[in-house]
């Protein structure tokens, strides 16, 4: 069993009060489904019962939990003698037999940390709260990396005592990382969809929020969401590989911002306009990106799709968005086809950078394309040099006296002249522990004045440790502003290919510049005739995921 993180400054709850039931539900996940229903159950006597929801398993998931409730009286199974196809019905199963009055949801294959329970119940109990929400991470497998989800809502504890007034709700669109008092689920006949609905958590999140609630915020982590990008069956928020899965999440939205939007009062007016705002900076950046990696088919249908939906939303909604969102939604409408995925792509990054060329209309007003001048960019006149998406390119060469980084920062639209290239830091990361590394700082010097600067940093990576090392920028500039952003991994002659170099630590040390899926630069290191082996053992590895992903659509 995985250790489990402990949630922070976690209240005390009367010992004798247990008034949670948490609902576990699972669909053959045998491997998995006794640690989660272990970390529910390690929450103490607060928890009154874990209700374990089998959807019909094949795989031995039933023997895993009838053991666990011959050990435990609180744990009570539920079998259902057909699978429902989705994670919605096995939930609502569990809200119809939750005896404890309040209500958590938890994944098979996740765990809840110690002390969660108690720190949400606490919340709720101390503002009369009908929910209290708190701080998920996502682990990433094996690794251990944690990232946490919407960190934005839960810097500090606080009662939110209508929803439209923190419209950033509608952004935290999970049920697991919240407790809800059971009878305000029942009073207001507030369900999951049924049967194969993926996203449920919008529809669900979206049915709550419409019901005006009080929310209770805390900042302790009270979810632990694991990510197995290497299994064998993708989880259905990392299987985006089809179009049904942008599909679903069109509809799910659609019906979240329709529940919204019908609720009483402006405030569910407020909350809509808000999730479509949410839909174009998240979910429409996520797709995005991953568009140059589709086939052609794909690319059609999902512009195709996309723009329909989009045609749905007022001006006032894509102006809600942040600038890269509302970017690329105005591309999508403005062009019956697909074009400029590439530079869209970019955009879509986090930071966003936009790439050459820079046209501007016949007013001077800066716009996408010339043919598309009604996309326009104006706000890149005004936006600040530390808000501004400007596009560096990186191209590492590995090589015996250290690995060469080249970066140029390009013009856009006379910022960055005016604000005058001064000196770049560089800051090599390592992904999974989010470790800094090496760290450099480099002038900037004028390659063609008024284009383009280039700035070139010698690394030596030989000092770092295996694995995967993101490169992040900081440049600054001679008006005194900064901008934090990353390089776009340039691809050409003898670019982006695995190295091996000597290393006076390793003996000798495989690099490998590569492209993320945003497009930006990182670099893959591993040590000798091992390193090589073990980069080809992953490369194969994402290659049968890939084919088997494709093979099932």
């Amino acid at each position: 069993m995985l250790p489990l993180p402990t949630a922070q400054n976690t209240p005390v709850t009367n010992p004798s009060a247990s008034r949670v039931s948490v609902v576990v539900i699972g669909y053959n996940d045998a491997a998995h489904v006794a640690d989660a229903v272990r970390s529910a159950l390690a929450q103490g006597p607060v928890v009154h019962e874990v209700i374990a929801v089998d959807d019909c398993s094949t795989d031995g998931s039933a023997d895993v939990l009838t053991s666990l409730a011959a050990a435990d009286r609180r744990v009570r199974v539920i079998r259902r003698e057909t699978n429902s196809g989705g994670c919605g019905t096995p939930r609502n199963d569990g809200i119809d037999a939750a005896a404890a009055p309040y209500v958590m949801f938890l994944d098979s294959d996740d765990v809840l940390p110690s002390g969660a329970a108690d720190a949400l119940l606490a919340a709720s109990l101390r503002h009369d709260a009908e929910v209290a929400s708190g701080l998920c991470v996502r682990r990433e497998l094996p690794s251990g990396r944690e990232v946490p989800w919407q960190p934005e809502l839960y810097t500090k504890a606080r009662l939110v005592a209508r929803p439209e007034l923190r419209t950033r709700l509608v952004h935290d669109t999970l049920c697991v990382n919240k407790l809800y008092r059971t009878a305000f689920l029942r009073e207001h006949g507030i369900r999951f969809p049924e049967g194969r609905f993926i996203y449920e958590d919008f529809v669900f999140t979206a049915r709550v929020l419409a019901a005006a609630p009080r929310i209770a915020l805390v900042p302790d982590t009270v979810y632990v969401w694991h990510v197995r990008r290497a299994a064998a069956k993708l989880s259905i928020s990392l299987d985006r590989a089809g179009i049904a899965n942008w599909q679903a999440r069109m509809e799910a939205h659609r019906q979240s911002v329709e529940i919204l939007r019908d609720s009483r009062g402006t405030g569910g007016k407020r909350l809509a306009r808000a999730a479509r705002a949410k839909f174009v900076d998240h979910g429409l950046r996520m797709y995005t990106r991953e568009l140059t990696a589709r086939g052609k088919e794909y690319q059609r249908e999902w512009w195709a799709l996309t723009r329909a939906y989009l045609a749905t939303f007022d001006a006032a909604d894509l102006d809600a968005a942040p600038a890269p969102g509302r970017v690329i939604a105005r591309v999508v409408l403005a062009s019956e086809e697909p074009r400029d995925l590439t530079r869209l792509k970019q955009v879509a990054a986090r930071p966003a950078r936009l790439a050459p060329p820079y046209p501007t209309a016949s007013d001077a007003t800066p716009v996408w394309a010339a043919d598309l001048p009604q996309v326009t960019l104006e706000h890149l006149l005004v936006r600040p040099m530390r808000l501004l998406p400007v596009a560096v390119d990186g191209a590492l060469r590995p090589g015996a006296g250290g690995t060469r980084l080249t970066l140029r920062l390009r013009e856009l639209y006379g910022r960055v002249a005016d604000a005058g290239p001064a000196t770049v830091d560089v800051e090599l990361v390592h992904r999974q522990s989010g470790r800094p590394g090496l760290r450099r700082t480099a002038a900037f010097g004028a390659e063609r004045p008024g284009e383009t600067w280039v700035a070139t940093v010698l690394l030596d990576l030989g000092s770092l440790d295996d694995g995967v090392w993101d490169v992040r920028l900081r440049l600054h500039f001679d008006d005194g502003t900064t901008r934090d952003t990353t390089a776009h991994a340039v691809a050409g002659p003898g670019l982006l290919r695995r190295t091996v170099v000597p290393s006076r630590r390793r003996g000798v040390l495989l690099v490998q510049p590569y492209a993320t899926q945003a497009g930006n630069l990182s670099v893959r290191l591993a040590p000798g005739v091992r390193g090589v082996a073990g980069v080809a053992k992953r490369r194969l590895t994402r290659l049968t995921r890939s084919l088997r992903g494709s093979g099932s659509r």
